[in-house]
């Protein structure tokens, strides 16, 4: 079994250390530690006062971890050292600590420290909106307010509003770029910009940069199913679709692809004539998918088209579209038809038919016979009013069917084409 050192010993040799490391830390501290910047704000220069001994400088992080960053300054060397912003994590608070000491014989005086300084790095712009001027893009940007300055007024504070933002640019083929100068205001005009395109701001200060306030200014294409013939008064749907093409920027060069988005506004445009104005008929947005459906009140023949105009929202930019134009005839309303009294009546007795369309006119409605081959015509009666009515008599028992044809008419001036009833049968007993 071995020796058991006793207590008094041990309490020597502690002693001897302390006063081996009291030896090793006792030359004088550096004086007088300060920080600031150097004249392009890319590097923090601090500054002590020492009898010309050479100097480790070294970054402590307060609250925040202290990032590995150690310089030795020989004792020739002035009393001034440049560490670049790049050795400081962004978002955190810091002080430099200047010791006596070299890379070989170690520290040999407690450290000197700077005043505390933070190194905040820019506020992320966001909530980006374009819009179109001429040829010219106009953009604009929200800056969040700034977080709790921890250290307010610290030696590498800077004015507010130097925060830059450099506007960059992808477009297909291309890579991702800056298009104009820095600048520290909150909206910018883009020259000559043209979608597809994808736009972000590079938002820098003196600690770090970042990107944000991104706009995707995206191309439409619209396209639209119209019915070629339709009834007068009734609401017509018209089904459509706008497919986008953006700009994706996650390669070297950017890339054009297709999207589709919801909530587009759709405007379904009517034209009365050729080289006529065009006229709202109505109105609706897109659903997921791109896809769309309107419906509108018809009249009379008319040309539509679903127009897609510049749409400008928070962080999208969509240009206008629109899809050919269809013409759709209208044809006469057949409000109502048939036999007063119903369709059973006797043998010799008086029937009377009667026919209403819309839109209401003054002309001449013909009543025609099914003869089992073909309708033939049977007797021209006046209409009034949109109303036409004629009186006739059953001479023989049987199964008949009759019609009413009423010719086409205009309707502001634009055509409704004419149209036929059902086959109204008829029963004689």
């Amino acid at each position: 079994m071995g020796r058991v050192r006793s207590l008094p010993a041990v309490i020597a040799v502690a002693v001897l250390g302390a006063g081996a490391l009291t030896a090793c830390t006792s030359d004088p501290v550096p004086t007088g530690v300060s920080v600031g910047w150097n004249k392009a704000r890319s590097a923090v220069q601090v500054s002590w006062k020492d009898d010309n001994a050479p100097n480790r400088i070294s970054i402590e992080g307060v609250v925040s971890s202290s990032p590995s960053y150690v310089k030795y300054v020989a004792a020739s060397e002035p009393n001034t050292w440049a560490i670049p912003t790049s050795a400081f994590p962004a978002d955190g608070n810091y002080r430099i600590a200047v010791s006596t000491g070299t890379s070989r014989g170690g520290v040999t005086s407690k450290p000197a420290r700077s005043p505390m300084f933070d190194t905040d790095g820019p506020l992320r712009p966001a909530d980006a909106v374009a819009r179109v001027s001429g040829k010219d893009v106009v953009v604009s940007w929200r800056t969040p307010a700034a977080t709790q300055d921890f250290t307010p007024n610290d030696p590498l504070d800077v004015p507010a509003g130097t925060q830059q933002y450099t506007p960059m640019i992808g477009v297909n083929g291309k890579p991702f770029k800056p298009v104009a100068a820095p600048t520290t205001k909150s909206r910018l005009v883009l020259k000559n910009v043209r979608p597809p395109y994808y736009f972000q701001l590079r938002a820098r200060n003196e600690w770090a940069s970042l990107t944000g306030a991104e706009i995707a200014g995206r191309t439409t294409a619209t396209t639209a199913a119209v019915p070629t013939l339709w009834t007068f008064g009734k609401q017509m749907l018209i089904r459509g679709r706008t497919v986008q093409q953006e700009i994706s920027c996650g390669g070297p060069r950017c890339s054009v692809q297709q999207s589709t988005s919801a909530g587009l506004p759709v405007v379904v445009l009517a034209q009365n004539r050729a080289g006529g104005p065009w006229v709202q008929a109505g109105r609706g947005s897109t659903q997921p998918g791109g896809h769309f459906e309107i419906r509108v009140n018809t009249g009379g023949t008319r040309t539509y088209r679903a127009y897609v105009p510049v749409n400008s929202r928070v962080g999208a930019l969509s240009s206008a579209s629109s899809s050919k134009n269809y013409l759709t005839r209208s044809r006469l309303l057949i409000q109502g038809a048939g036999y007063a009294g119903g369709n059973l009546h006797n043998r010799n007795e008086v029937i009377n038919a009667a026919v209403v369309v819309r839109p209401a006119q003054n002309t001449t409605a013909m009543l025609q016979f099914w003869n089992g081959r073909a309708w033939g015509n049977v007797k021209a009666t006046p209409m009034r009013g949109g109303r036409a009515a004629i009186s006739f008599k059953a001479v023989k028992p049987g199964l008949f069917a009759y019609r009413f044809l009423v010719p086409g008419t205009t309707y502001q001036g634009t055509p409704v084409y004419g149209t036929a009833t059902p086959s109204l049968v008829l029963r004689i007993r």
